[in-house]
């Protein structure tokens, strides 16, 4: 008795967690009836919508709650609550997008954000999509990082006069575990299966280095080959406490 008590009032606090204005304006704007009503998109606590102008396109079956914004399934429960939405261009999911608390989201005019399977941002992360993002399956990006693909400024050479490009596209690769801190910056590619150590900043393309690598440093560099997580071992862990059940 017990047991079944403790679950239905889980299911209950779980249920008033979900900011329900906000899960079906942002549906119901976005999607045709039939992808609507199923709420495949599905925002948690405070979060202000400062556009949503743009387009989201789900590629693949549509299923409820495949996309979180603001679940909490770190270990650190409590919200600041300052999440911010705005998607002025295109955001484009292969599946499951967990996002935590707290993130600042922006996708600009034209700029395409896209998502693999099972990717996540965590908690307090910040992501500036005035390009092109592109994060692959089962990448994990984690608490208090930021990817920005912009310098938000115009930068010139003070000898030449000759401007350098304002922004350029972050593509990383799948199977990528990004630590705490991280800093993804313009024209940073990653292969798959890499794993970045907490306080970086990655800025260029690393693909030369091959896949089961760690990075790090400031900028980042190659500290070890034949690195990897076991993917194959937590697979089913992370569905279990990252996959939402409405």
């Amino acid at each position: 008795m017990y047991s079944k008590l403790r679950h239905v009032f889980g299911r209950m606090k779980f249920y008033y967690s979900i900011n329900w204005t906000k899960t079906l304006y942002f549906n119901f704007s976005k999607f045709p009836f039939e992808t609507a009503r199923k709420l495949p998109c599905v925002f948690f606590g405070k979060v202000s919508f400062q556009d949503i102008s743009g387009e989201i396109l789900i590629k693949g079956p549509v299923a409820s709650a495949m996309f979180g914004f603001g679940h909490k399934f770190e270990l650190a429960k409590k919200s600041k609550g300052i999440a911010e939405f705005s998607l002025k261009g295109k955001l484009i999911l292969n599946g499951p997008l967990h996002i935590g608390k707290d993130v600042f989201f922006h996708v600009g005019t034209n700029a395409v954000c896209e998502f693999g399977y099972m990717s996540a941002l965590g908690s307090d992360v910040k992501l500036i999509c005035t390009d092109k993002i592109s994060v692959g399956d089962w990448t994990g990006i984690g608490y208090e990082s930021q990817l920005i693909d912009t310098n938000s400024h115009p930068m010139k050479n003070s000898v030449t006069g000759e401007y350098y490009p304002i922004s350029s596209p972050i593509v990383l690769g799948s199977h990528n575990a990004v630590s705490n801190r991280v800093s993804i910056m313009p024209g940073a590619i990653t292969p798959d299966f890499c794993v970045i150590a907490s306080n970086s900043l990655c800025n260029k393309d690393y693909r030369n280095l091959g896949n089961n690598i760690l990075l790090g440093g400031v900028p980042a560099k190659l500290i070890k080959n034949d690195y990897t997580r076991d993917w194959e071992g937590e697979k089913e862990l992370l569905k279990k406490y990252k996959m939402i059940k409405l």
